[in-house]
């Protein structure tokens, strides 16, 4: 079949929720916002389960968006789990690891948000302040705090965003010791890494932020990740 759109790939939870009268049914999904954003970018969205061998998916994939959602387990990067890490998914854990770092080394486009940055850190060697204990950065459960963000210049981020943005924010771990070719690219007014990249590869970038959340902010991100899974496609064509 002769595809008009790169199909970019969304890393899904795997949680319980309620359907009608179903209650703690245990389901695959990930939140609208970002098959909006891949589809407002001119992409085709495709979910991605949390299933271990996920990564052959990437035969039939184009790019991929690492979303949000729970806290790392910390042994992931070899570290004691503080007392306010907490809800792991091992097996979410396990698969996208393994995506993601398959993903790299295919020099596919990749878009880490919020767990999804954390992820890419992670991947390639990285870790993590397990809690960064500030208002600044997540409010109440449920809800979504506001700040600025400085977007370092000279970065590929930069080139997308700007010098800044302000941002839609819930988190409470951030990246410390960066992975392995990855370097900071943005940054909030308290110093926490808000942003990473791997200048090596053809597009891999993560935000601690939520775009998708702001589709207008969010959209030049989502815009070029399918301009780059669109020169992915046609370069292994």
């Amino acid at each position: 079949m002769d595809r008009k759109r790169p199909v970019i790939g969304i890393s899904a939870y795997d949680v319980p929720v309620t359907f009608g009268q179903w209650t703690n049914f245990q389901s695959v999904l990930a939140p609208a916002g970002y098959s909006r954003s891949v589809t407002a970018a001119g992409g085709l969205p495709v979910v991605i389960p949390p299933v271990d061998g996920s990564t052959e998916l990437l035969d039939l994939l184009d790019g991929i968006v690492l979303t949000g959602g729970s806290d790392l387990n910390p042994a992931t990067y070899g570290q004691e789990a503080h007392p306010e890490s907490a809800g792991f998914h091992d097996g979410r854990d396990r698969a996208e690891l393994a995506l993601v770092r398959e993903a790299i080394r295919r020099d596919m486009p990749v878009l880490g948000i919020c767990r999804g940055m954390q992820l890419l850190n992670v991947a390639l060697g990285g870790d993590l302040i397990q809690h960064l204990g500030s208002e600044t950065h997540k409010g109440p459960p449920g809800t979504y705090t506001f700040h600025d963000v400085e977007v370092t210049p000279g970065t590929r981020l930069a080139e997308v965003l700007g010098a800044g943005t302000r941002t839609h924010s819930c988190h409470h771990q951030a990246p410390d010791r960066l992975g392995k070719g990855l370097r900071a690219s943005a940054r909030a007014e308290d110093g926490t890494v808000e942003g990473v990249e791997l200048p090596a590869a053809r597009f891999a970038v993560g935000v601690l932020w939520h775009p998708e959340e702001d589709e207008v902010r969010g959209a030049p991100l989502f815009r070029e990740l399918v301009q780059q899974a669109t020169t992915y496609r046609l370069a292994a064509a």
